[in-house]
């Protein structure tokens, strides 16, 4: 299943590769126009140097964009974890891990409901450490998502601003 924020994303760098087309299609036109064959290579140039500068701009700041968000998903998954939704009766029937195959029967040792209890919180434990350490892994790499882009996008913005 595709996650609406990666719809999103994608039909924003769609409209933005659209408007873009556009302004070079506009610009190429308005360009053509002069009568110096040198001013209009110039101007080619030029334009192609800035439209190239936007579109690093513009990738750089939707993957700083989506890292934020997935650190921010990643931070609530390791606040407050998923919980674990095998109930204890589930758990004492044995459909724990049932697989649909017919195993040969080991003969049934009985365990008392103490032993049973502690064992299905062991398991409810275990699936909650699982959970936080899938949200650090996570966590981490949204911030690859955030620290890797991030400077290219500050050095094209300050170059922009000096042109």
């Amino acid at each position: 299943m595709v996650s609406f924020s990666l719809v999103m994303l994608l039909g924003i760098a769609l409209v933005a590769v659209i408007l873009i087309t556009g302004a070079i299609a506009i610009s190429l036109r308005s360009h053509s126009r002069g009568d110096d064959p040198s001013e209009q290579k110039e101007g080619g140039k030029v334009m192609i140097k800035t439209v190239y500068t936007y579109l690093i701009l513009f990738a750089t700041l939707m993957m700083t964009i989506g890292g934020s968000v997935a650190a921010f998903m990643a931070t609530a998954d390791l606040v407050a974890p998923q919980s674990y939704y095998m109930s204890f009766e589930d758990y004492k029937r044995g459909q724990v891990y049932d697989t649909g195959v017919d195993k040969p029967k080991a003969p049934a040792i009985e365990k008392s409901d103490e032993e049973v209890k502690a064992d299905y919180q062991r398991l409810v434990d275990e699936e909650k450490s699982r959970s936080r350490d899938r949200a650090l892994n996570s966590l981490i790499k949204s911030f690859g998502w955030i620290v890797i882009p991030l400077p290219v996008f500050l050095y094209y913005q300050r170059r922009m601003r000096h042109e």
